[in-house]
């Protein structure tokens, strides 16, 4: 029998240890609403027999059969209701998606409608043994006493993937199909159309496959000065491949919303079709990313019939409910000296171009509802006056969500400063190239989406959650592995689970069973730094370090002498003693190892043997920092300020450009910076040429001297609060810069705009 992955799933362990333990301990994600552990033990043996009680059931039953066949070697026989050990019962009085598992008294019992029964047998193979436990029960498969009660919290649990950016082939999204059933979620929305590339078969607009879907090259990275890969790069999904994938969905009870951009990110369309912009043309399909002006022209009803009929292809593809039609970040450069769109907005009496995008949203929505269709937009849809019947999914945090709830409109909760999974989630010196930003697993598990401001009766239009996988910098299908999880399925923690089950701790103790799990399978997912590693400021000469790998049955190799560690170095067997200098600091550097041999990023904590500077007792309000200005020649930093100064004021941010028309010149600013917790932090200055930075006083960062463009890091502990912060600059001549960042110790510099007041 064929291995796929949903089937190739190792259940994830029950038990804390090997499965003869007498106090099990369930690893579920996503947790369930009720677990009742009720003692005891079944065990499944090839001799056991399975019923099922209608055509629902045995479809859930033939999933669970195939997954033991898969993993454990035999097949389970069907049986009568008299006979059968297992049993798949359809109970049209739960919920759609609810189930209730009852394992005791040598049977074991799953109750449902067709999506809860399958649910249901996620969590029963999620709670039977792993390899090596099952070795260890001598081929035993133990699944323990328990009841479980289960329903989701919100209808609406999505993963949205960009194929636009970068393509997937159709064997990478039925592997992640597998991974999201595995994990309850049930939406794909499928991002098909970009600036740069439309991906999916247009048969009455060929050029659609033969130039849209193709680019001459692609930009290498970010801050990488224009340079190119040189290699062209394309892909389509036909509709036949279409079709595959969406039956293929349906059968993990996944429903594929597509998405067709509009009326921006059109570009790829453009370079096929160029009268359908406001210029004309020549178009070509972008190779940078980013926003792009050239958008389809409002004013030009060729460009609706051109949409009608790519919609009029895509509905049947797709049986769902919704189609999302895009409609963020649309510039309204070109509209506003378009003739077309001007005579448009004349004609309506529109007052503005947000306004004629939403005549655009809301004649494509009319279209659409006469084809039986619902339309889902991102939350610029909102500018100009929302579409009637039209679904928000807001993604510029969560204002365009309360909005729209506000407004009585369906809302999905897909905020980038919680969802976005192709943010960096780690020291970006030691992550794959990422957009940016800062998302690391335990902010994605903090997210609650419903809103304060909200009422209760507004609530109920909140319908769900969604992560969204942006690929500008994610170009294969292992760096969407790396991307996508484990953080996929803390959202799926967030879309399924009652809020009072939400536990980060309970949730960080059962993901070591399923990252080996993955590892079995060889999902490239990134491997979390080990439990229990932590900066730490040292009050004695020593400490103890106790640390647990991120993966089952996964090792830990380490350094303490500053070495990178590698496969060969000290093997973690029990808990590490860390001694540090008078004033001094020591770095652990480690790696985890899975069971296959991946290896992970370089992790590392800092231990500093150093008194916590204490929080002023201030509570400045006004944000910036004061600056002291002279025109003169420095050739040190430490002596700016002496003197009287010929500019004073109040600046956002340590910033030099006001001074820079000056031959020669030194700056000293004062003020206080915000610290958010308890911890040790890292403060960096980059200048050409010399600068000192203090904290209450002290020299964190001595930069000092005439150089060229150096980086200097310093570190010290500091108390949540407030502190007197300090920075000196001069500049001799020639160069003129000054970066100044700090942040808690390797982790994402924190805005200095937002943490700096007088």
């Amino acid at each position: 029998m064929k291995k796929t992955l949903l089937f190739a799933f190792m259940a994830l362990a029950c038990f804390t240890g090997l499965a003869q333990q007498k106090q099990p301990v369930l690893s579920i994600i996503p947790e369930p609403r009720s677990v009742e552990m009720i003692g005891g033990q079944v065990t499944i043996t090839p001799q056991m027999k399975y019923f099922a009680n209608s055509e629902a059931a045995q479809q859930a039953a033939e999933v669970f059969v195939q997954f033991v066949a898969s993993n454990y070697n035999f097949v389970l026989e069907k049986g009568t209701m008299q006979n059968s050990t297992l049993v798949f019962s359809e109970d049209d009085a739960l919920p759609a998606e609810g189930y209730q598992l009852t394992v005791a008294r040598n049977k074991i019992v799953l109750q449902g409608r067709a999506a809860g029964m399958f649910y249901g047998v996620q969590t029963l193979q999620q709670i039977m043994p792993l390899k090596p436990e099952v070795k260890a029960a001598k081929n035993k498969i133990i699944v323990p006493g328990v009841t479980i009660k289960d329903e989701p919290r919100f209808a609406y649990r999505g993963f949205m993937l960009d194929v636009g950016r970068h393509f997937f082939d159709v064997n990478y999204i039925r592997k992640l199909i597998q991974v999201m059933a595995f994990y309850k979620l049930n939406r794909l929305h499928w991002h098909l159309t970009e600036d740069q590339g439309w991906r999916i078969e247009i048969k009455k607009y060929p050029k659609l496959q033969s130039v849209a879907s193709q680019r001459k090259e692609t930009m290498e990275g970010p801050y990488r000065d224009g340079k190119y890969d040189g290699k062209p790069y394309g892909g389509y999904y036909t509709q036949e491949e279409v079709k595959q994938v969406v039956a293929y969905a349906a059968k993990f009870h996944i429903t594929v919303i597509p998405e067709i951009e509009m009326p921006g990110h059109a570009l790829a369309a453009l370079a096929a079709y160029p009268q359908l912009g406001c210029t004309g043309g020549p178009y070509e399909v972008a190779t940078k990313w980013g926003v792009h002006k050239e958008v389809f022209c409002a004013g030009n009803d060729e460009v609706f019939t051109f949409l009608e009929d790519v919609l009029t292809e895509v509905i049947p593809l797709f049986p769902g409910q919704y189609i999302h039609i895009g409609g963020d970040e649309c510039p309204k450069d070109r509209w506003k000296t378009c003739p077309k769109c001007q005579a448009r907005m004349k004609a309506l009496g529109l007052k503005d171009e947000h306004a004629l995008q939403s005549y655009f949203i809301q004649r494509m929505e009319k279209f659409l509802n006469s084809k039986g269709k619902k339309i889902i937009g991102w939350d610029e849809i909102l500018e100009g006056g929302l579409a009637p019947d039209a679904t928000v999914m807001s993604w510029r945090g969560e204002a365009g969500g309360i909005e729209a709830a506000k407004q009585k409109h369906d809302v999905i909760m897909t905020p980038n400063t919680y969802l976005y999974l192709d943010y960096n989630q780690g020291n970006p010196a030691t992550e794959p190239l990422a957009i940016g930003g800062y998302l690391p697993l335990e902010k994605v598990y903090s997210y609650e989406p419903y809103p304060a401001e909200l009422t209760e009766e507004q609530k109920k239009y909140i319908t769900g959650v969604q992560g969204n996988l942006w690929t500008e910098y994610i170009p294969t299908e292992k760096s969407v592995d790396y991307f996508a999880f484990p953080r996929a399925i803390a959202m799926a923690e967030i879309a399924w689970s009652p809020q009072n089950k939400k536990d980060y701790t309970r949730f960080m103790n059962s993901l070591p069973r399923h990252l080996a799990l993955w590892d079995d399978v060889r999902l490239n997912f990134r491997i979390p730094e080990p439990q229990g590693l932590a900066d730490e400021v040292m009050t004695g000469a020593n400490t103890t370090v106790t640390l647990k790998p991120s993966v089952a049955y996964g090792t830990i190799r380490y350094t303490l002498d500053g070495s990178e560690p590698a496969a060969s170095s000290t093997l973690y067997t029990k808990p590490i003693v860390v001694t540090a200098p008078s004033n001094g600091t020591t770095t652990l550097k480690l790696i985890v190892i899975t069971p296959s041999g991946r290896a992970s990023s370089v992790y590392s904590a800092t231990y500093m043997r150093k008194d916590y500077k204490t929080a002023l007792n201030i509570n400045p309000t006004t944000k910036g920092v004061k600056f002291d200005a002279y025109f003169k020649t420095f050739k040190q930093a430490k002596n700016v300020g002496e003197g009287k100064a010929d500019s004073t004021g109040v600046l956002p941010a340590f910033d030099i450009r006001p001074f820079t028309v000056k031959p020669a010149f030194g700056v000293r600013y004062e003020g206080y910076v915000k610290i958010e917790t308890d911890g040790l932090y890292e403060f960096k200055t980059n200048s050409d040429d010399g600068s000192i930075l203090a904290v209450d006083d002290e020299v964190i960062v001595d930069n000092d001297g005439e150089h060229a463009p150096t980086d200097k890091i310093g570190m010290i502990p500091l108390r949540k609060g407030f502190h007197k912060i300090s920075v000196k600059y001069f500049d001799a001549g020639g160069g003129k810069q000054l970066q100044v960042s700090f942040g808690p110790k390797g982790k994402q510099s924190v805005n200095l705009r937002n943490a700096l007041f007088h």
